[in-house]
């Protein structure tokens, strides 16, 4: 029996809407933590409607809903006991130093850590259209009150950052905690900001720049070079102070070339040295076992500190 035209229309239209919107494969998250029974959830699907742009000078862009909330709390859960202060590159070295421009507490996650893990970042690169390769790993940043991150870029201004994989192209911050007041992205010399609408619930530091409100959930993509490679200096963005509440997020950057596969890595683990003056003070207190990833690194990702933490031949 052949349906009638207007009916068929219907159902093909409904058979659409339920294929945009369905689910994917259910996660066991808190498998990997040794918990008996995981919390079964499922992952958002990939779904560009939900995605806006917020500026194209720089390219920015927010993903609402990008993780589920059971994903954001699976990220904190693997971060809570390992974050420690947080350090920045400095600009003619290259090495990692303490400094009062960035507050927050940090550690790195393994890549592919878990399943949870795993399909972050397939999705991240089914939304960057960027290899999975030329990634960092995932860091996971806690900011308390009054902590923020002065403006800054991602880009490097140093050659020994950009010795492996080339520059930061593009960063995807996501945001695990909804936070009550403060702890915006701020963009400070983005083209037309001052158009953005603003209330008194955006902070004092917010009112200077376009700024993304830290939603549980949601996640910016913002481009750091112009599609010729060339560093953006629209890109220039910080974290506003935490006011009121707790701000956890996860940063995620991804290079114009491979990461993982550098050809100058080989070079950099022959020698053994720490690549911050702090590396024995941090090792003396314990930090190799508590923060292994960063003070000791993974396969193919050396640490920090692999001097002071006695992992190579000095």
């Amino acid at each position: 029996m052949r349906l009638p035209i207007r009916l068929r229309g219907v159902l093909l239209a409904m058979a659409l809407l339920l294929a945009a919107t369905a689910v994917v494969p259910v996660l066991l998250l808190g498998a990997a933590e040794g918990g008996g029974g995981g919390v079964v959830a499922p992952a958002p699907p990939f779904n560009s409607s939900r995605v806006k742009a917020v500026s194209w000078s720089p390219r920015i862009f927010v993903y609402k809903g990008f993780l589920s909330d059971a994903e954001c709390d699976h990220l904190v859960r693997l971060g809570k006991d390992k974050v420690r202060r947080s350090m920045v590159a400095d600009n003619q070295s290259g090495k990692s130093v303490m400094s009062e421009v960035r507050t927050s507490s940090g550690t790195f996650l393994d890549k592919r850590q878990d399943p949870v893990v795993s399909r972050i970042e397939e999705r991240i690169a089914a939304w960057t259209f960027l290899p999975e390769e030329n990634a960092e790993n995932i860091q996971i940043l806690r900011y308390e009150h009054g902590q923020k991150y002065e403006p800054h870029f991602d880009y490097f201004h140093d050659k020994v950052n950009q010795a492996r994989g080339g520059h930061r192209y593009a960063t995807v911050l996501m945001y695990l905690s909804t936070v009550d007041k403060g702890g915006e992205t701020v963009f400070p010399t983005a083209k037309g900001w001052e158009s953005q609408p603003k209330d008194d619930t955006f902070s004092e530091c917010a009112q200077k720049g376009l700024a993304v409100k830290p939603v549980k959930g949601d996640a910016v993509l913002f481009f750091s070079l112009h599609v010729d490679g060339v560093p953006d200096p629209l890109s220039l963005h910080g974290s506003c102070p935490v006011i009121e509440g707790e701000k956890w997020s996860a940063p995620k950057w991804i290079h114009v070339r491979s990461y993982e596969n550098s050809p100058d890595m080989e070079v950099e683990t022959e020698g053994c040295t720490d690549k911050s003056q702090y590396c024995a003070q941090w090792a003396a207190a314990g930090e190799c076992g508590k923060n292994p990833v960063y003070m000791v690194g993974t396969e193919g990702s050396p640490g920090q500190c692999r001097k002071s933490c006695k992992v190579c031949d000095s």
